[in-house]
């Protein structure tokens, strides 16, 4: 990879997203999130940058627990089906029960994007609907603002800006 945050190094990165509205076994949904970032590492991950924590109401049921969310931009070393299938594995040992679309949940962990790749099928990437959401682009604007969304073509804080899921997002 080169130089950190110029143009080519964000054509190369994974953005992973995670989110959590039960604090699970942790105090907060704050140390949860603390905790699952040093999981992404122990499972040879390499954040290179991490957001803010945003919170904001549960979607699309908004008297669900509401949810607090960030970006992490993480250097690939493997291609999106196997990066999302550990992030999967990081899910379960956080207590992430996939029973109910949307349902209060203790992690959530999305590939929001691998690179410029645009894949479609068991895994697609980037994420489909990430682009429309301000709890998505909000904390990616605040570590890459011009990260390039690889189908939309705009730029992350074009995108925060344009935002119409979650437009009550704000950082922590």
């Amino acid at each position: 990879m080169k130089n950190r945050f110029d143009q080519e190094w964000l054509d190369q990165v994974a953005v992973v997203a995670l989110g959590c509205s039960l604090p699970g076994v942790y105090q907060s949904r704050e140390a949860l999130l603390d905790a699952a970032v040093l999981a992404l590492g122990q499972a040879g991950l390499t954040v290179a940058a991490q957001s803010a924590w945003w919170a904001s109401a549960a979607w699309p049921d908004p008297s669900a627990p509401g949810y607090l969310n960030g970006v992490l931009l993480v250097e690939p070393t493997s291609p999106p089906q196997a990066m999302l299938a550990g992030l999967h594995e990081i899910e379960a040992r956080f207590g992430r029960v996939r029973a109910e679309a949307n349902a209060p949940r203790t992690l959530d962990l999305d590939l929001i994007a691998h690179g410029r790749l645009v894949l479609e099928g068991a895994v697609t990437v980037p994420h489909p609907r990430a682009h429309q959401r301000l709890f998505v682009m909000g904390p990616l604007s605040q570590v890459a603002p011009g990260w390039r969304h690889p189908v939309v073509g705009e730029t992350a804080s074009a995108l925060a800006a344009a935002a119409t899921v979650g437009t009550d997002a704000a950082p922590v």
